[in-house]
């Protein structure tokens, strides 16, 4: 009788850690997903910044801070990308609020199109930031969730983080002028 409850209990074990192995590949797999969309971002911003300087190059602050942000957002733990993502973002509507001032540059070719592209990154990129939190919170339920947290703790699975607004730029309702 202990030796049928010891094999149910390890089997148990083992069936639980297999699903949060599964899980949490889970979820770095949808990091990737949104890490290629973020990096078609990364490689649209020079583009973006050098026609926008071409129009407004006294406006350096902002074109500093969005190729900064963009260096900077690489690397580090997953927060800390998470973060700067989030920065990016904020740098990039900046960046557009800038050239709204510019009307010649609102009516660049080039501008546009790259303006295109980029709206249509950012559509993939939510896309990718969605399925992204519906794996991290599956994985996050699984550590949490009693008995399988003592499991989860037991192997050092541990929570991960939500790709989340951060910043109130990101909150407030952008202004659509006509």
């Amino acid at each position: 009788m202990l030796a049928l409850l010891t094999v149910v209990l390890l089997v148990g074990v083992l069936l639980v850690y297999n699903r949060l192995v599964m899980l949490r590949n889970k979820v770095q797999e949808a990091f990737s997903t949104m890490d290629v969309c973020l990096k078609k971002r990364y490689d649209l911003i020079p583009n973006l910044v050098e026609v926008v300087k071409a129009y407004a190059s006294h406006e350096s602050g902002v074109l500093q801070e969005v190729t900064r942000m963009r260096s900077r957002a690489d690397g580090g733990d997953l927060r800390s990308q998470i973060d700067g993502e989030v920065k990016i973002g904020d740098a990039l509507r900046s960046l557009l609020v800038v050239a709204e001032g510019y009307p010649d540059l609102k009516a660049n070719t080039n501008f546009l199109n790259l303006q295109e592209q980029l709206a249509h990154i950012e559509d993939e990129i939510a896309r990718s930031r969605r399925y992204y939190n519906g794996s991290v919170r599956e994985y996050n339920n699984q550590c949490q969730l009693f008995p399988l947290n003592l499991i989860a703790s037991l192997f050092g699975f541990r929570e991960m983080p939500m790709f989340a607004v951060s910043s109130e730029e990101e909150r407030r309702v952008q202004e659509v002028r006509i």
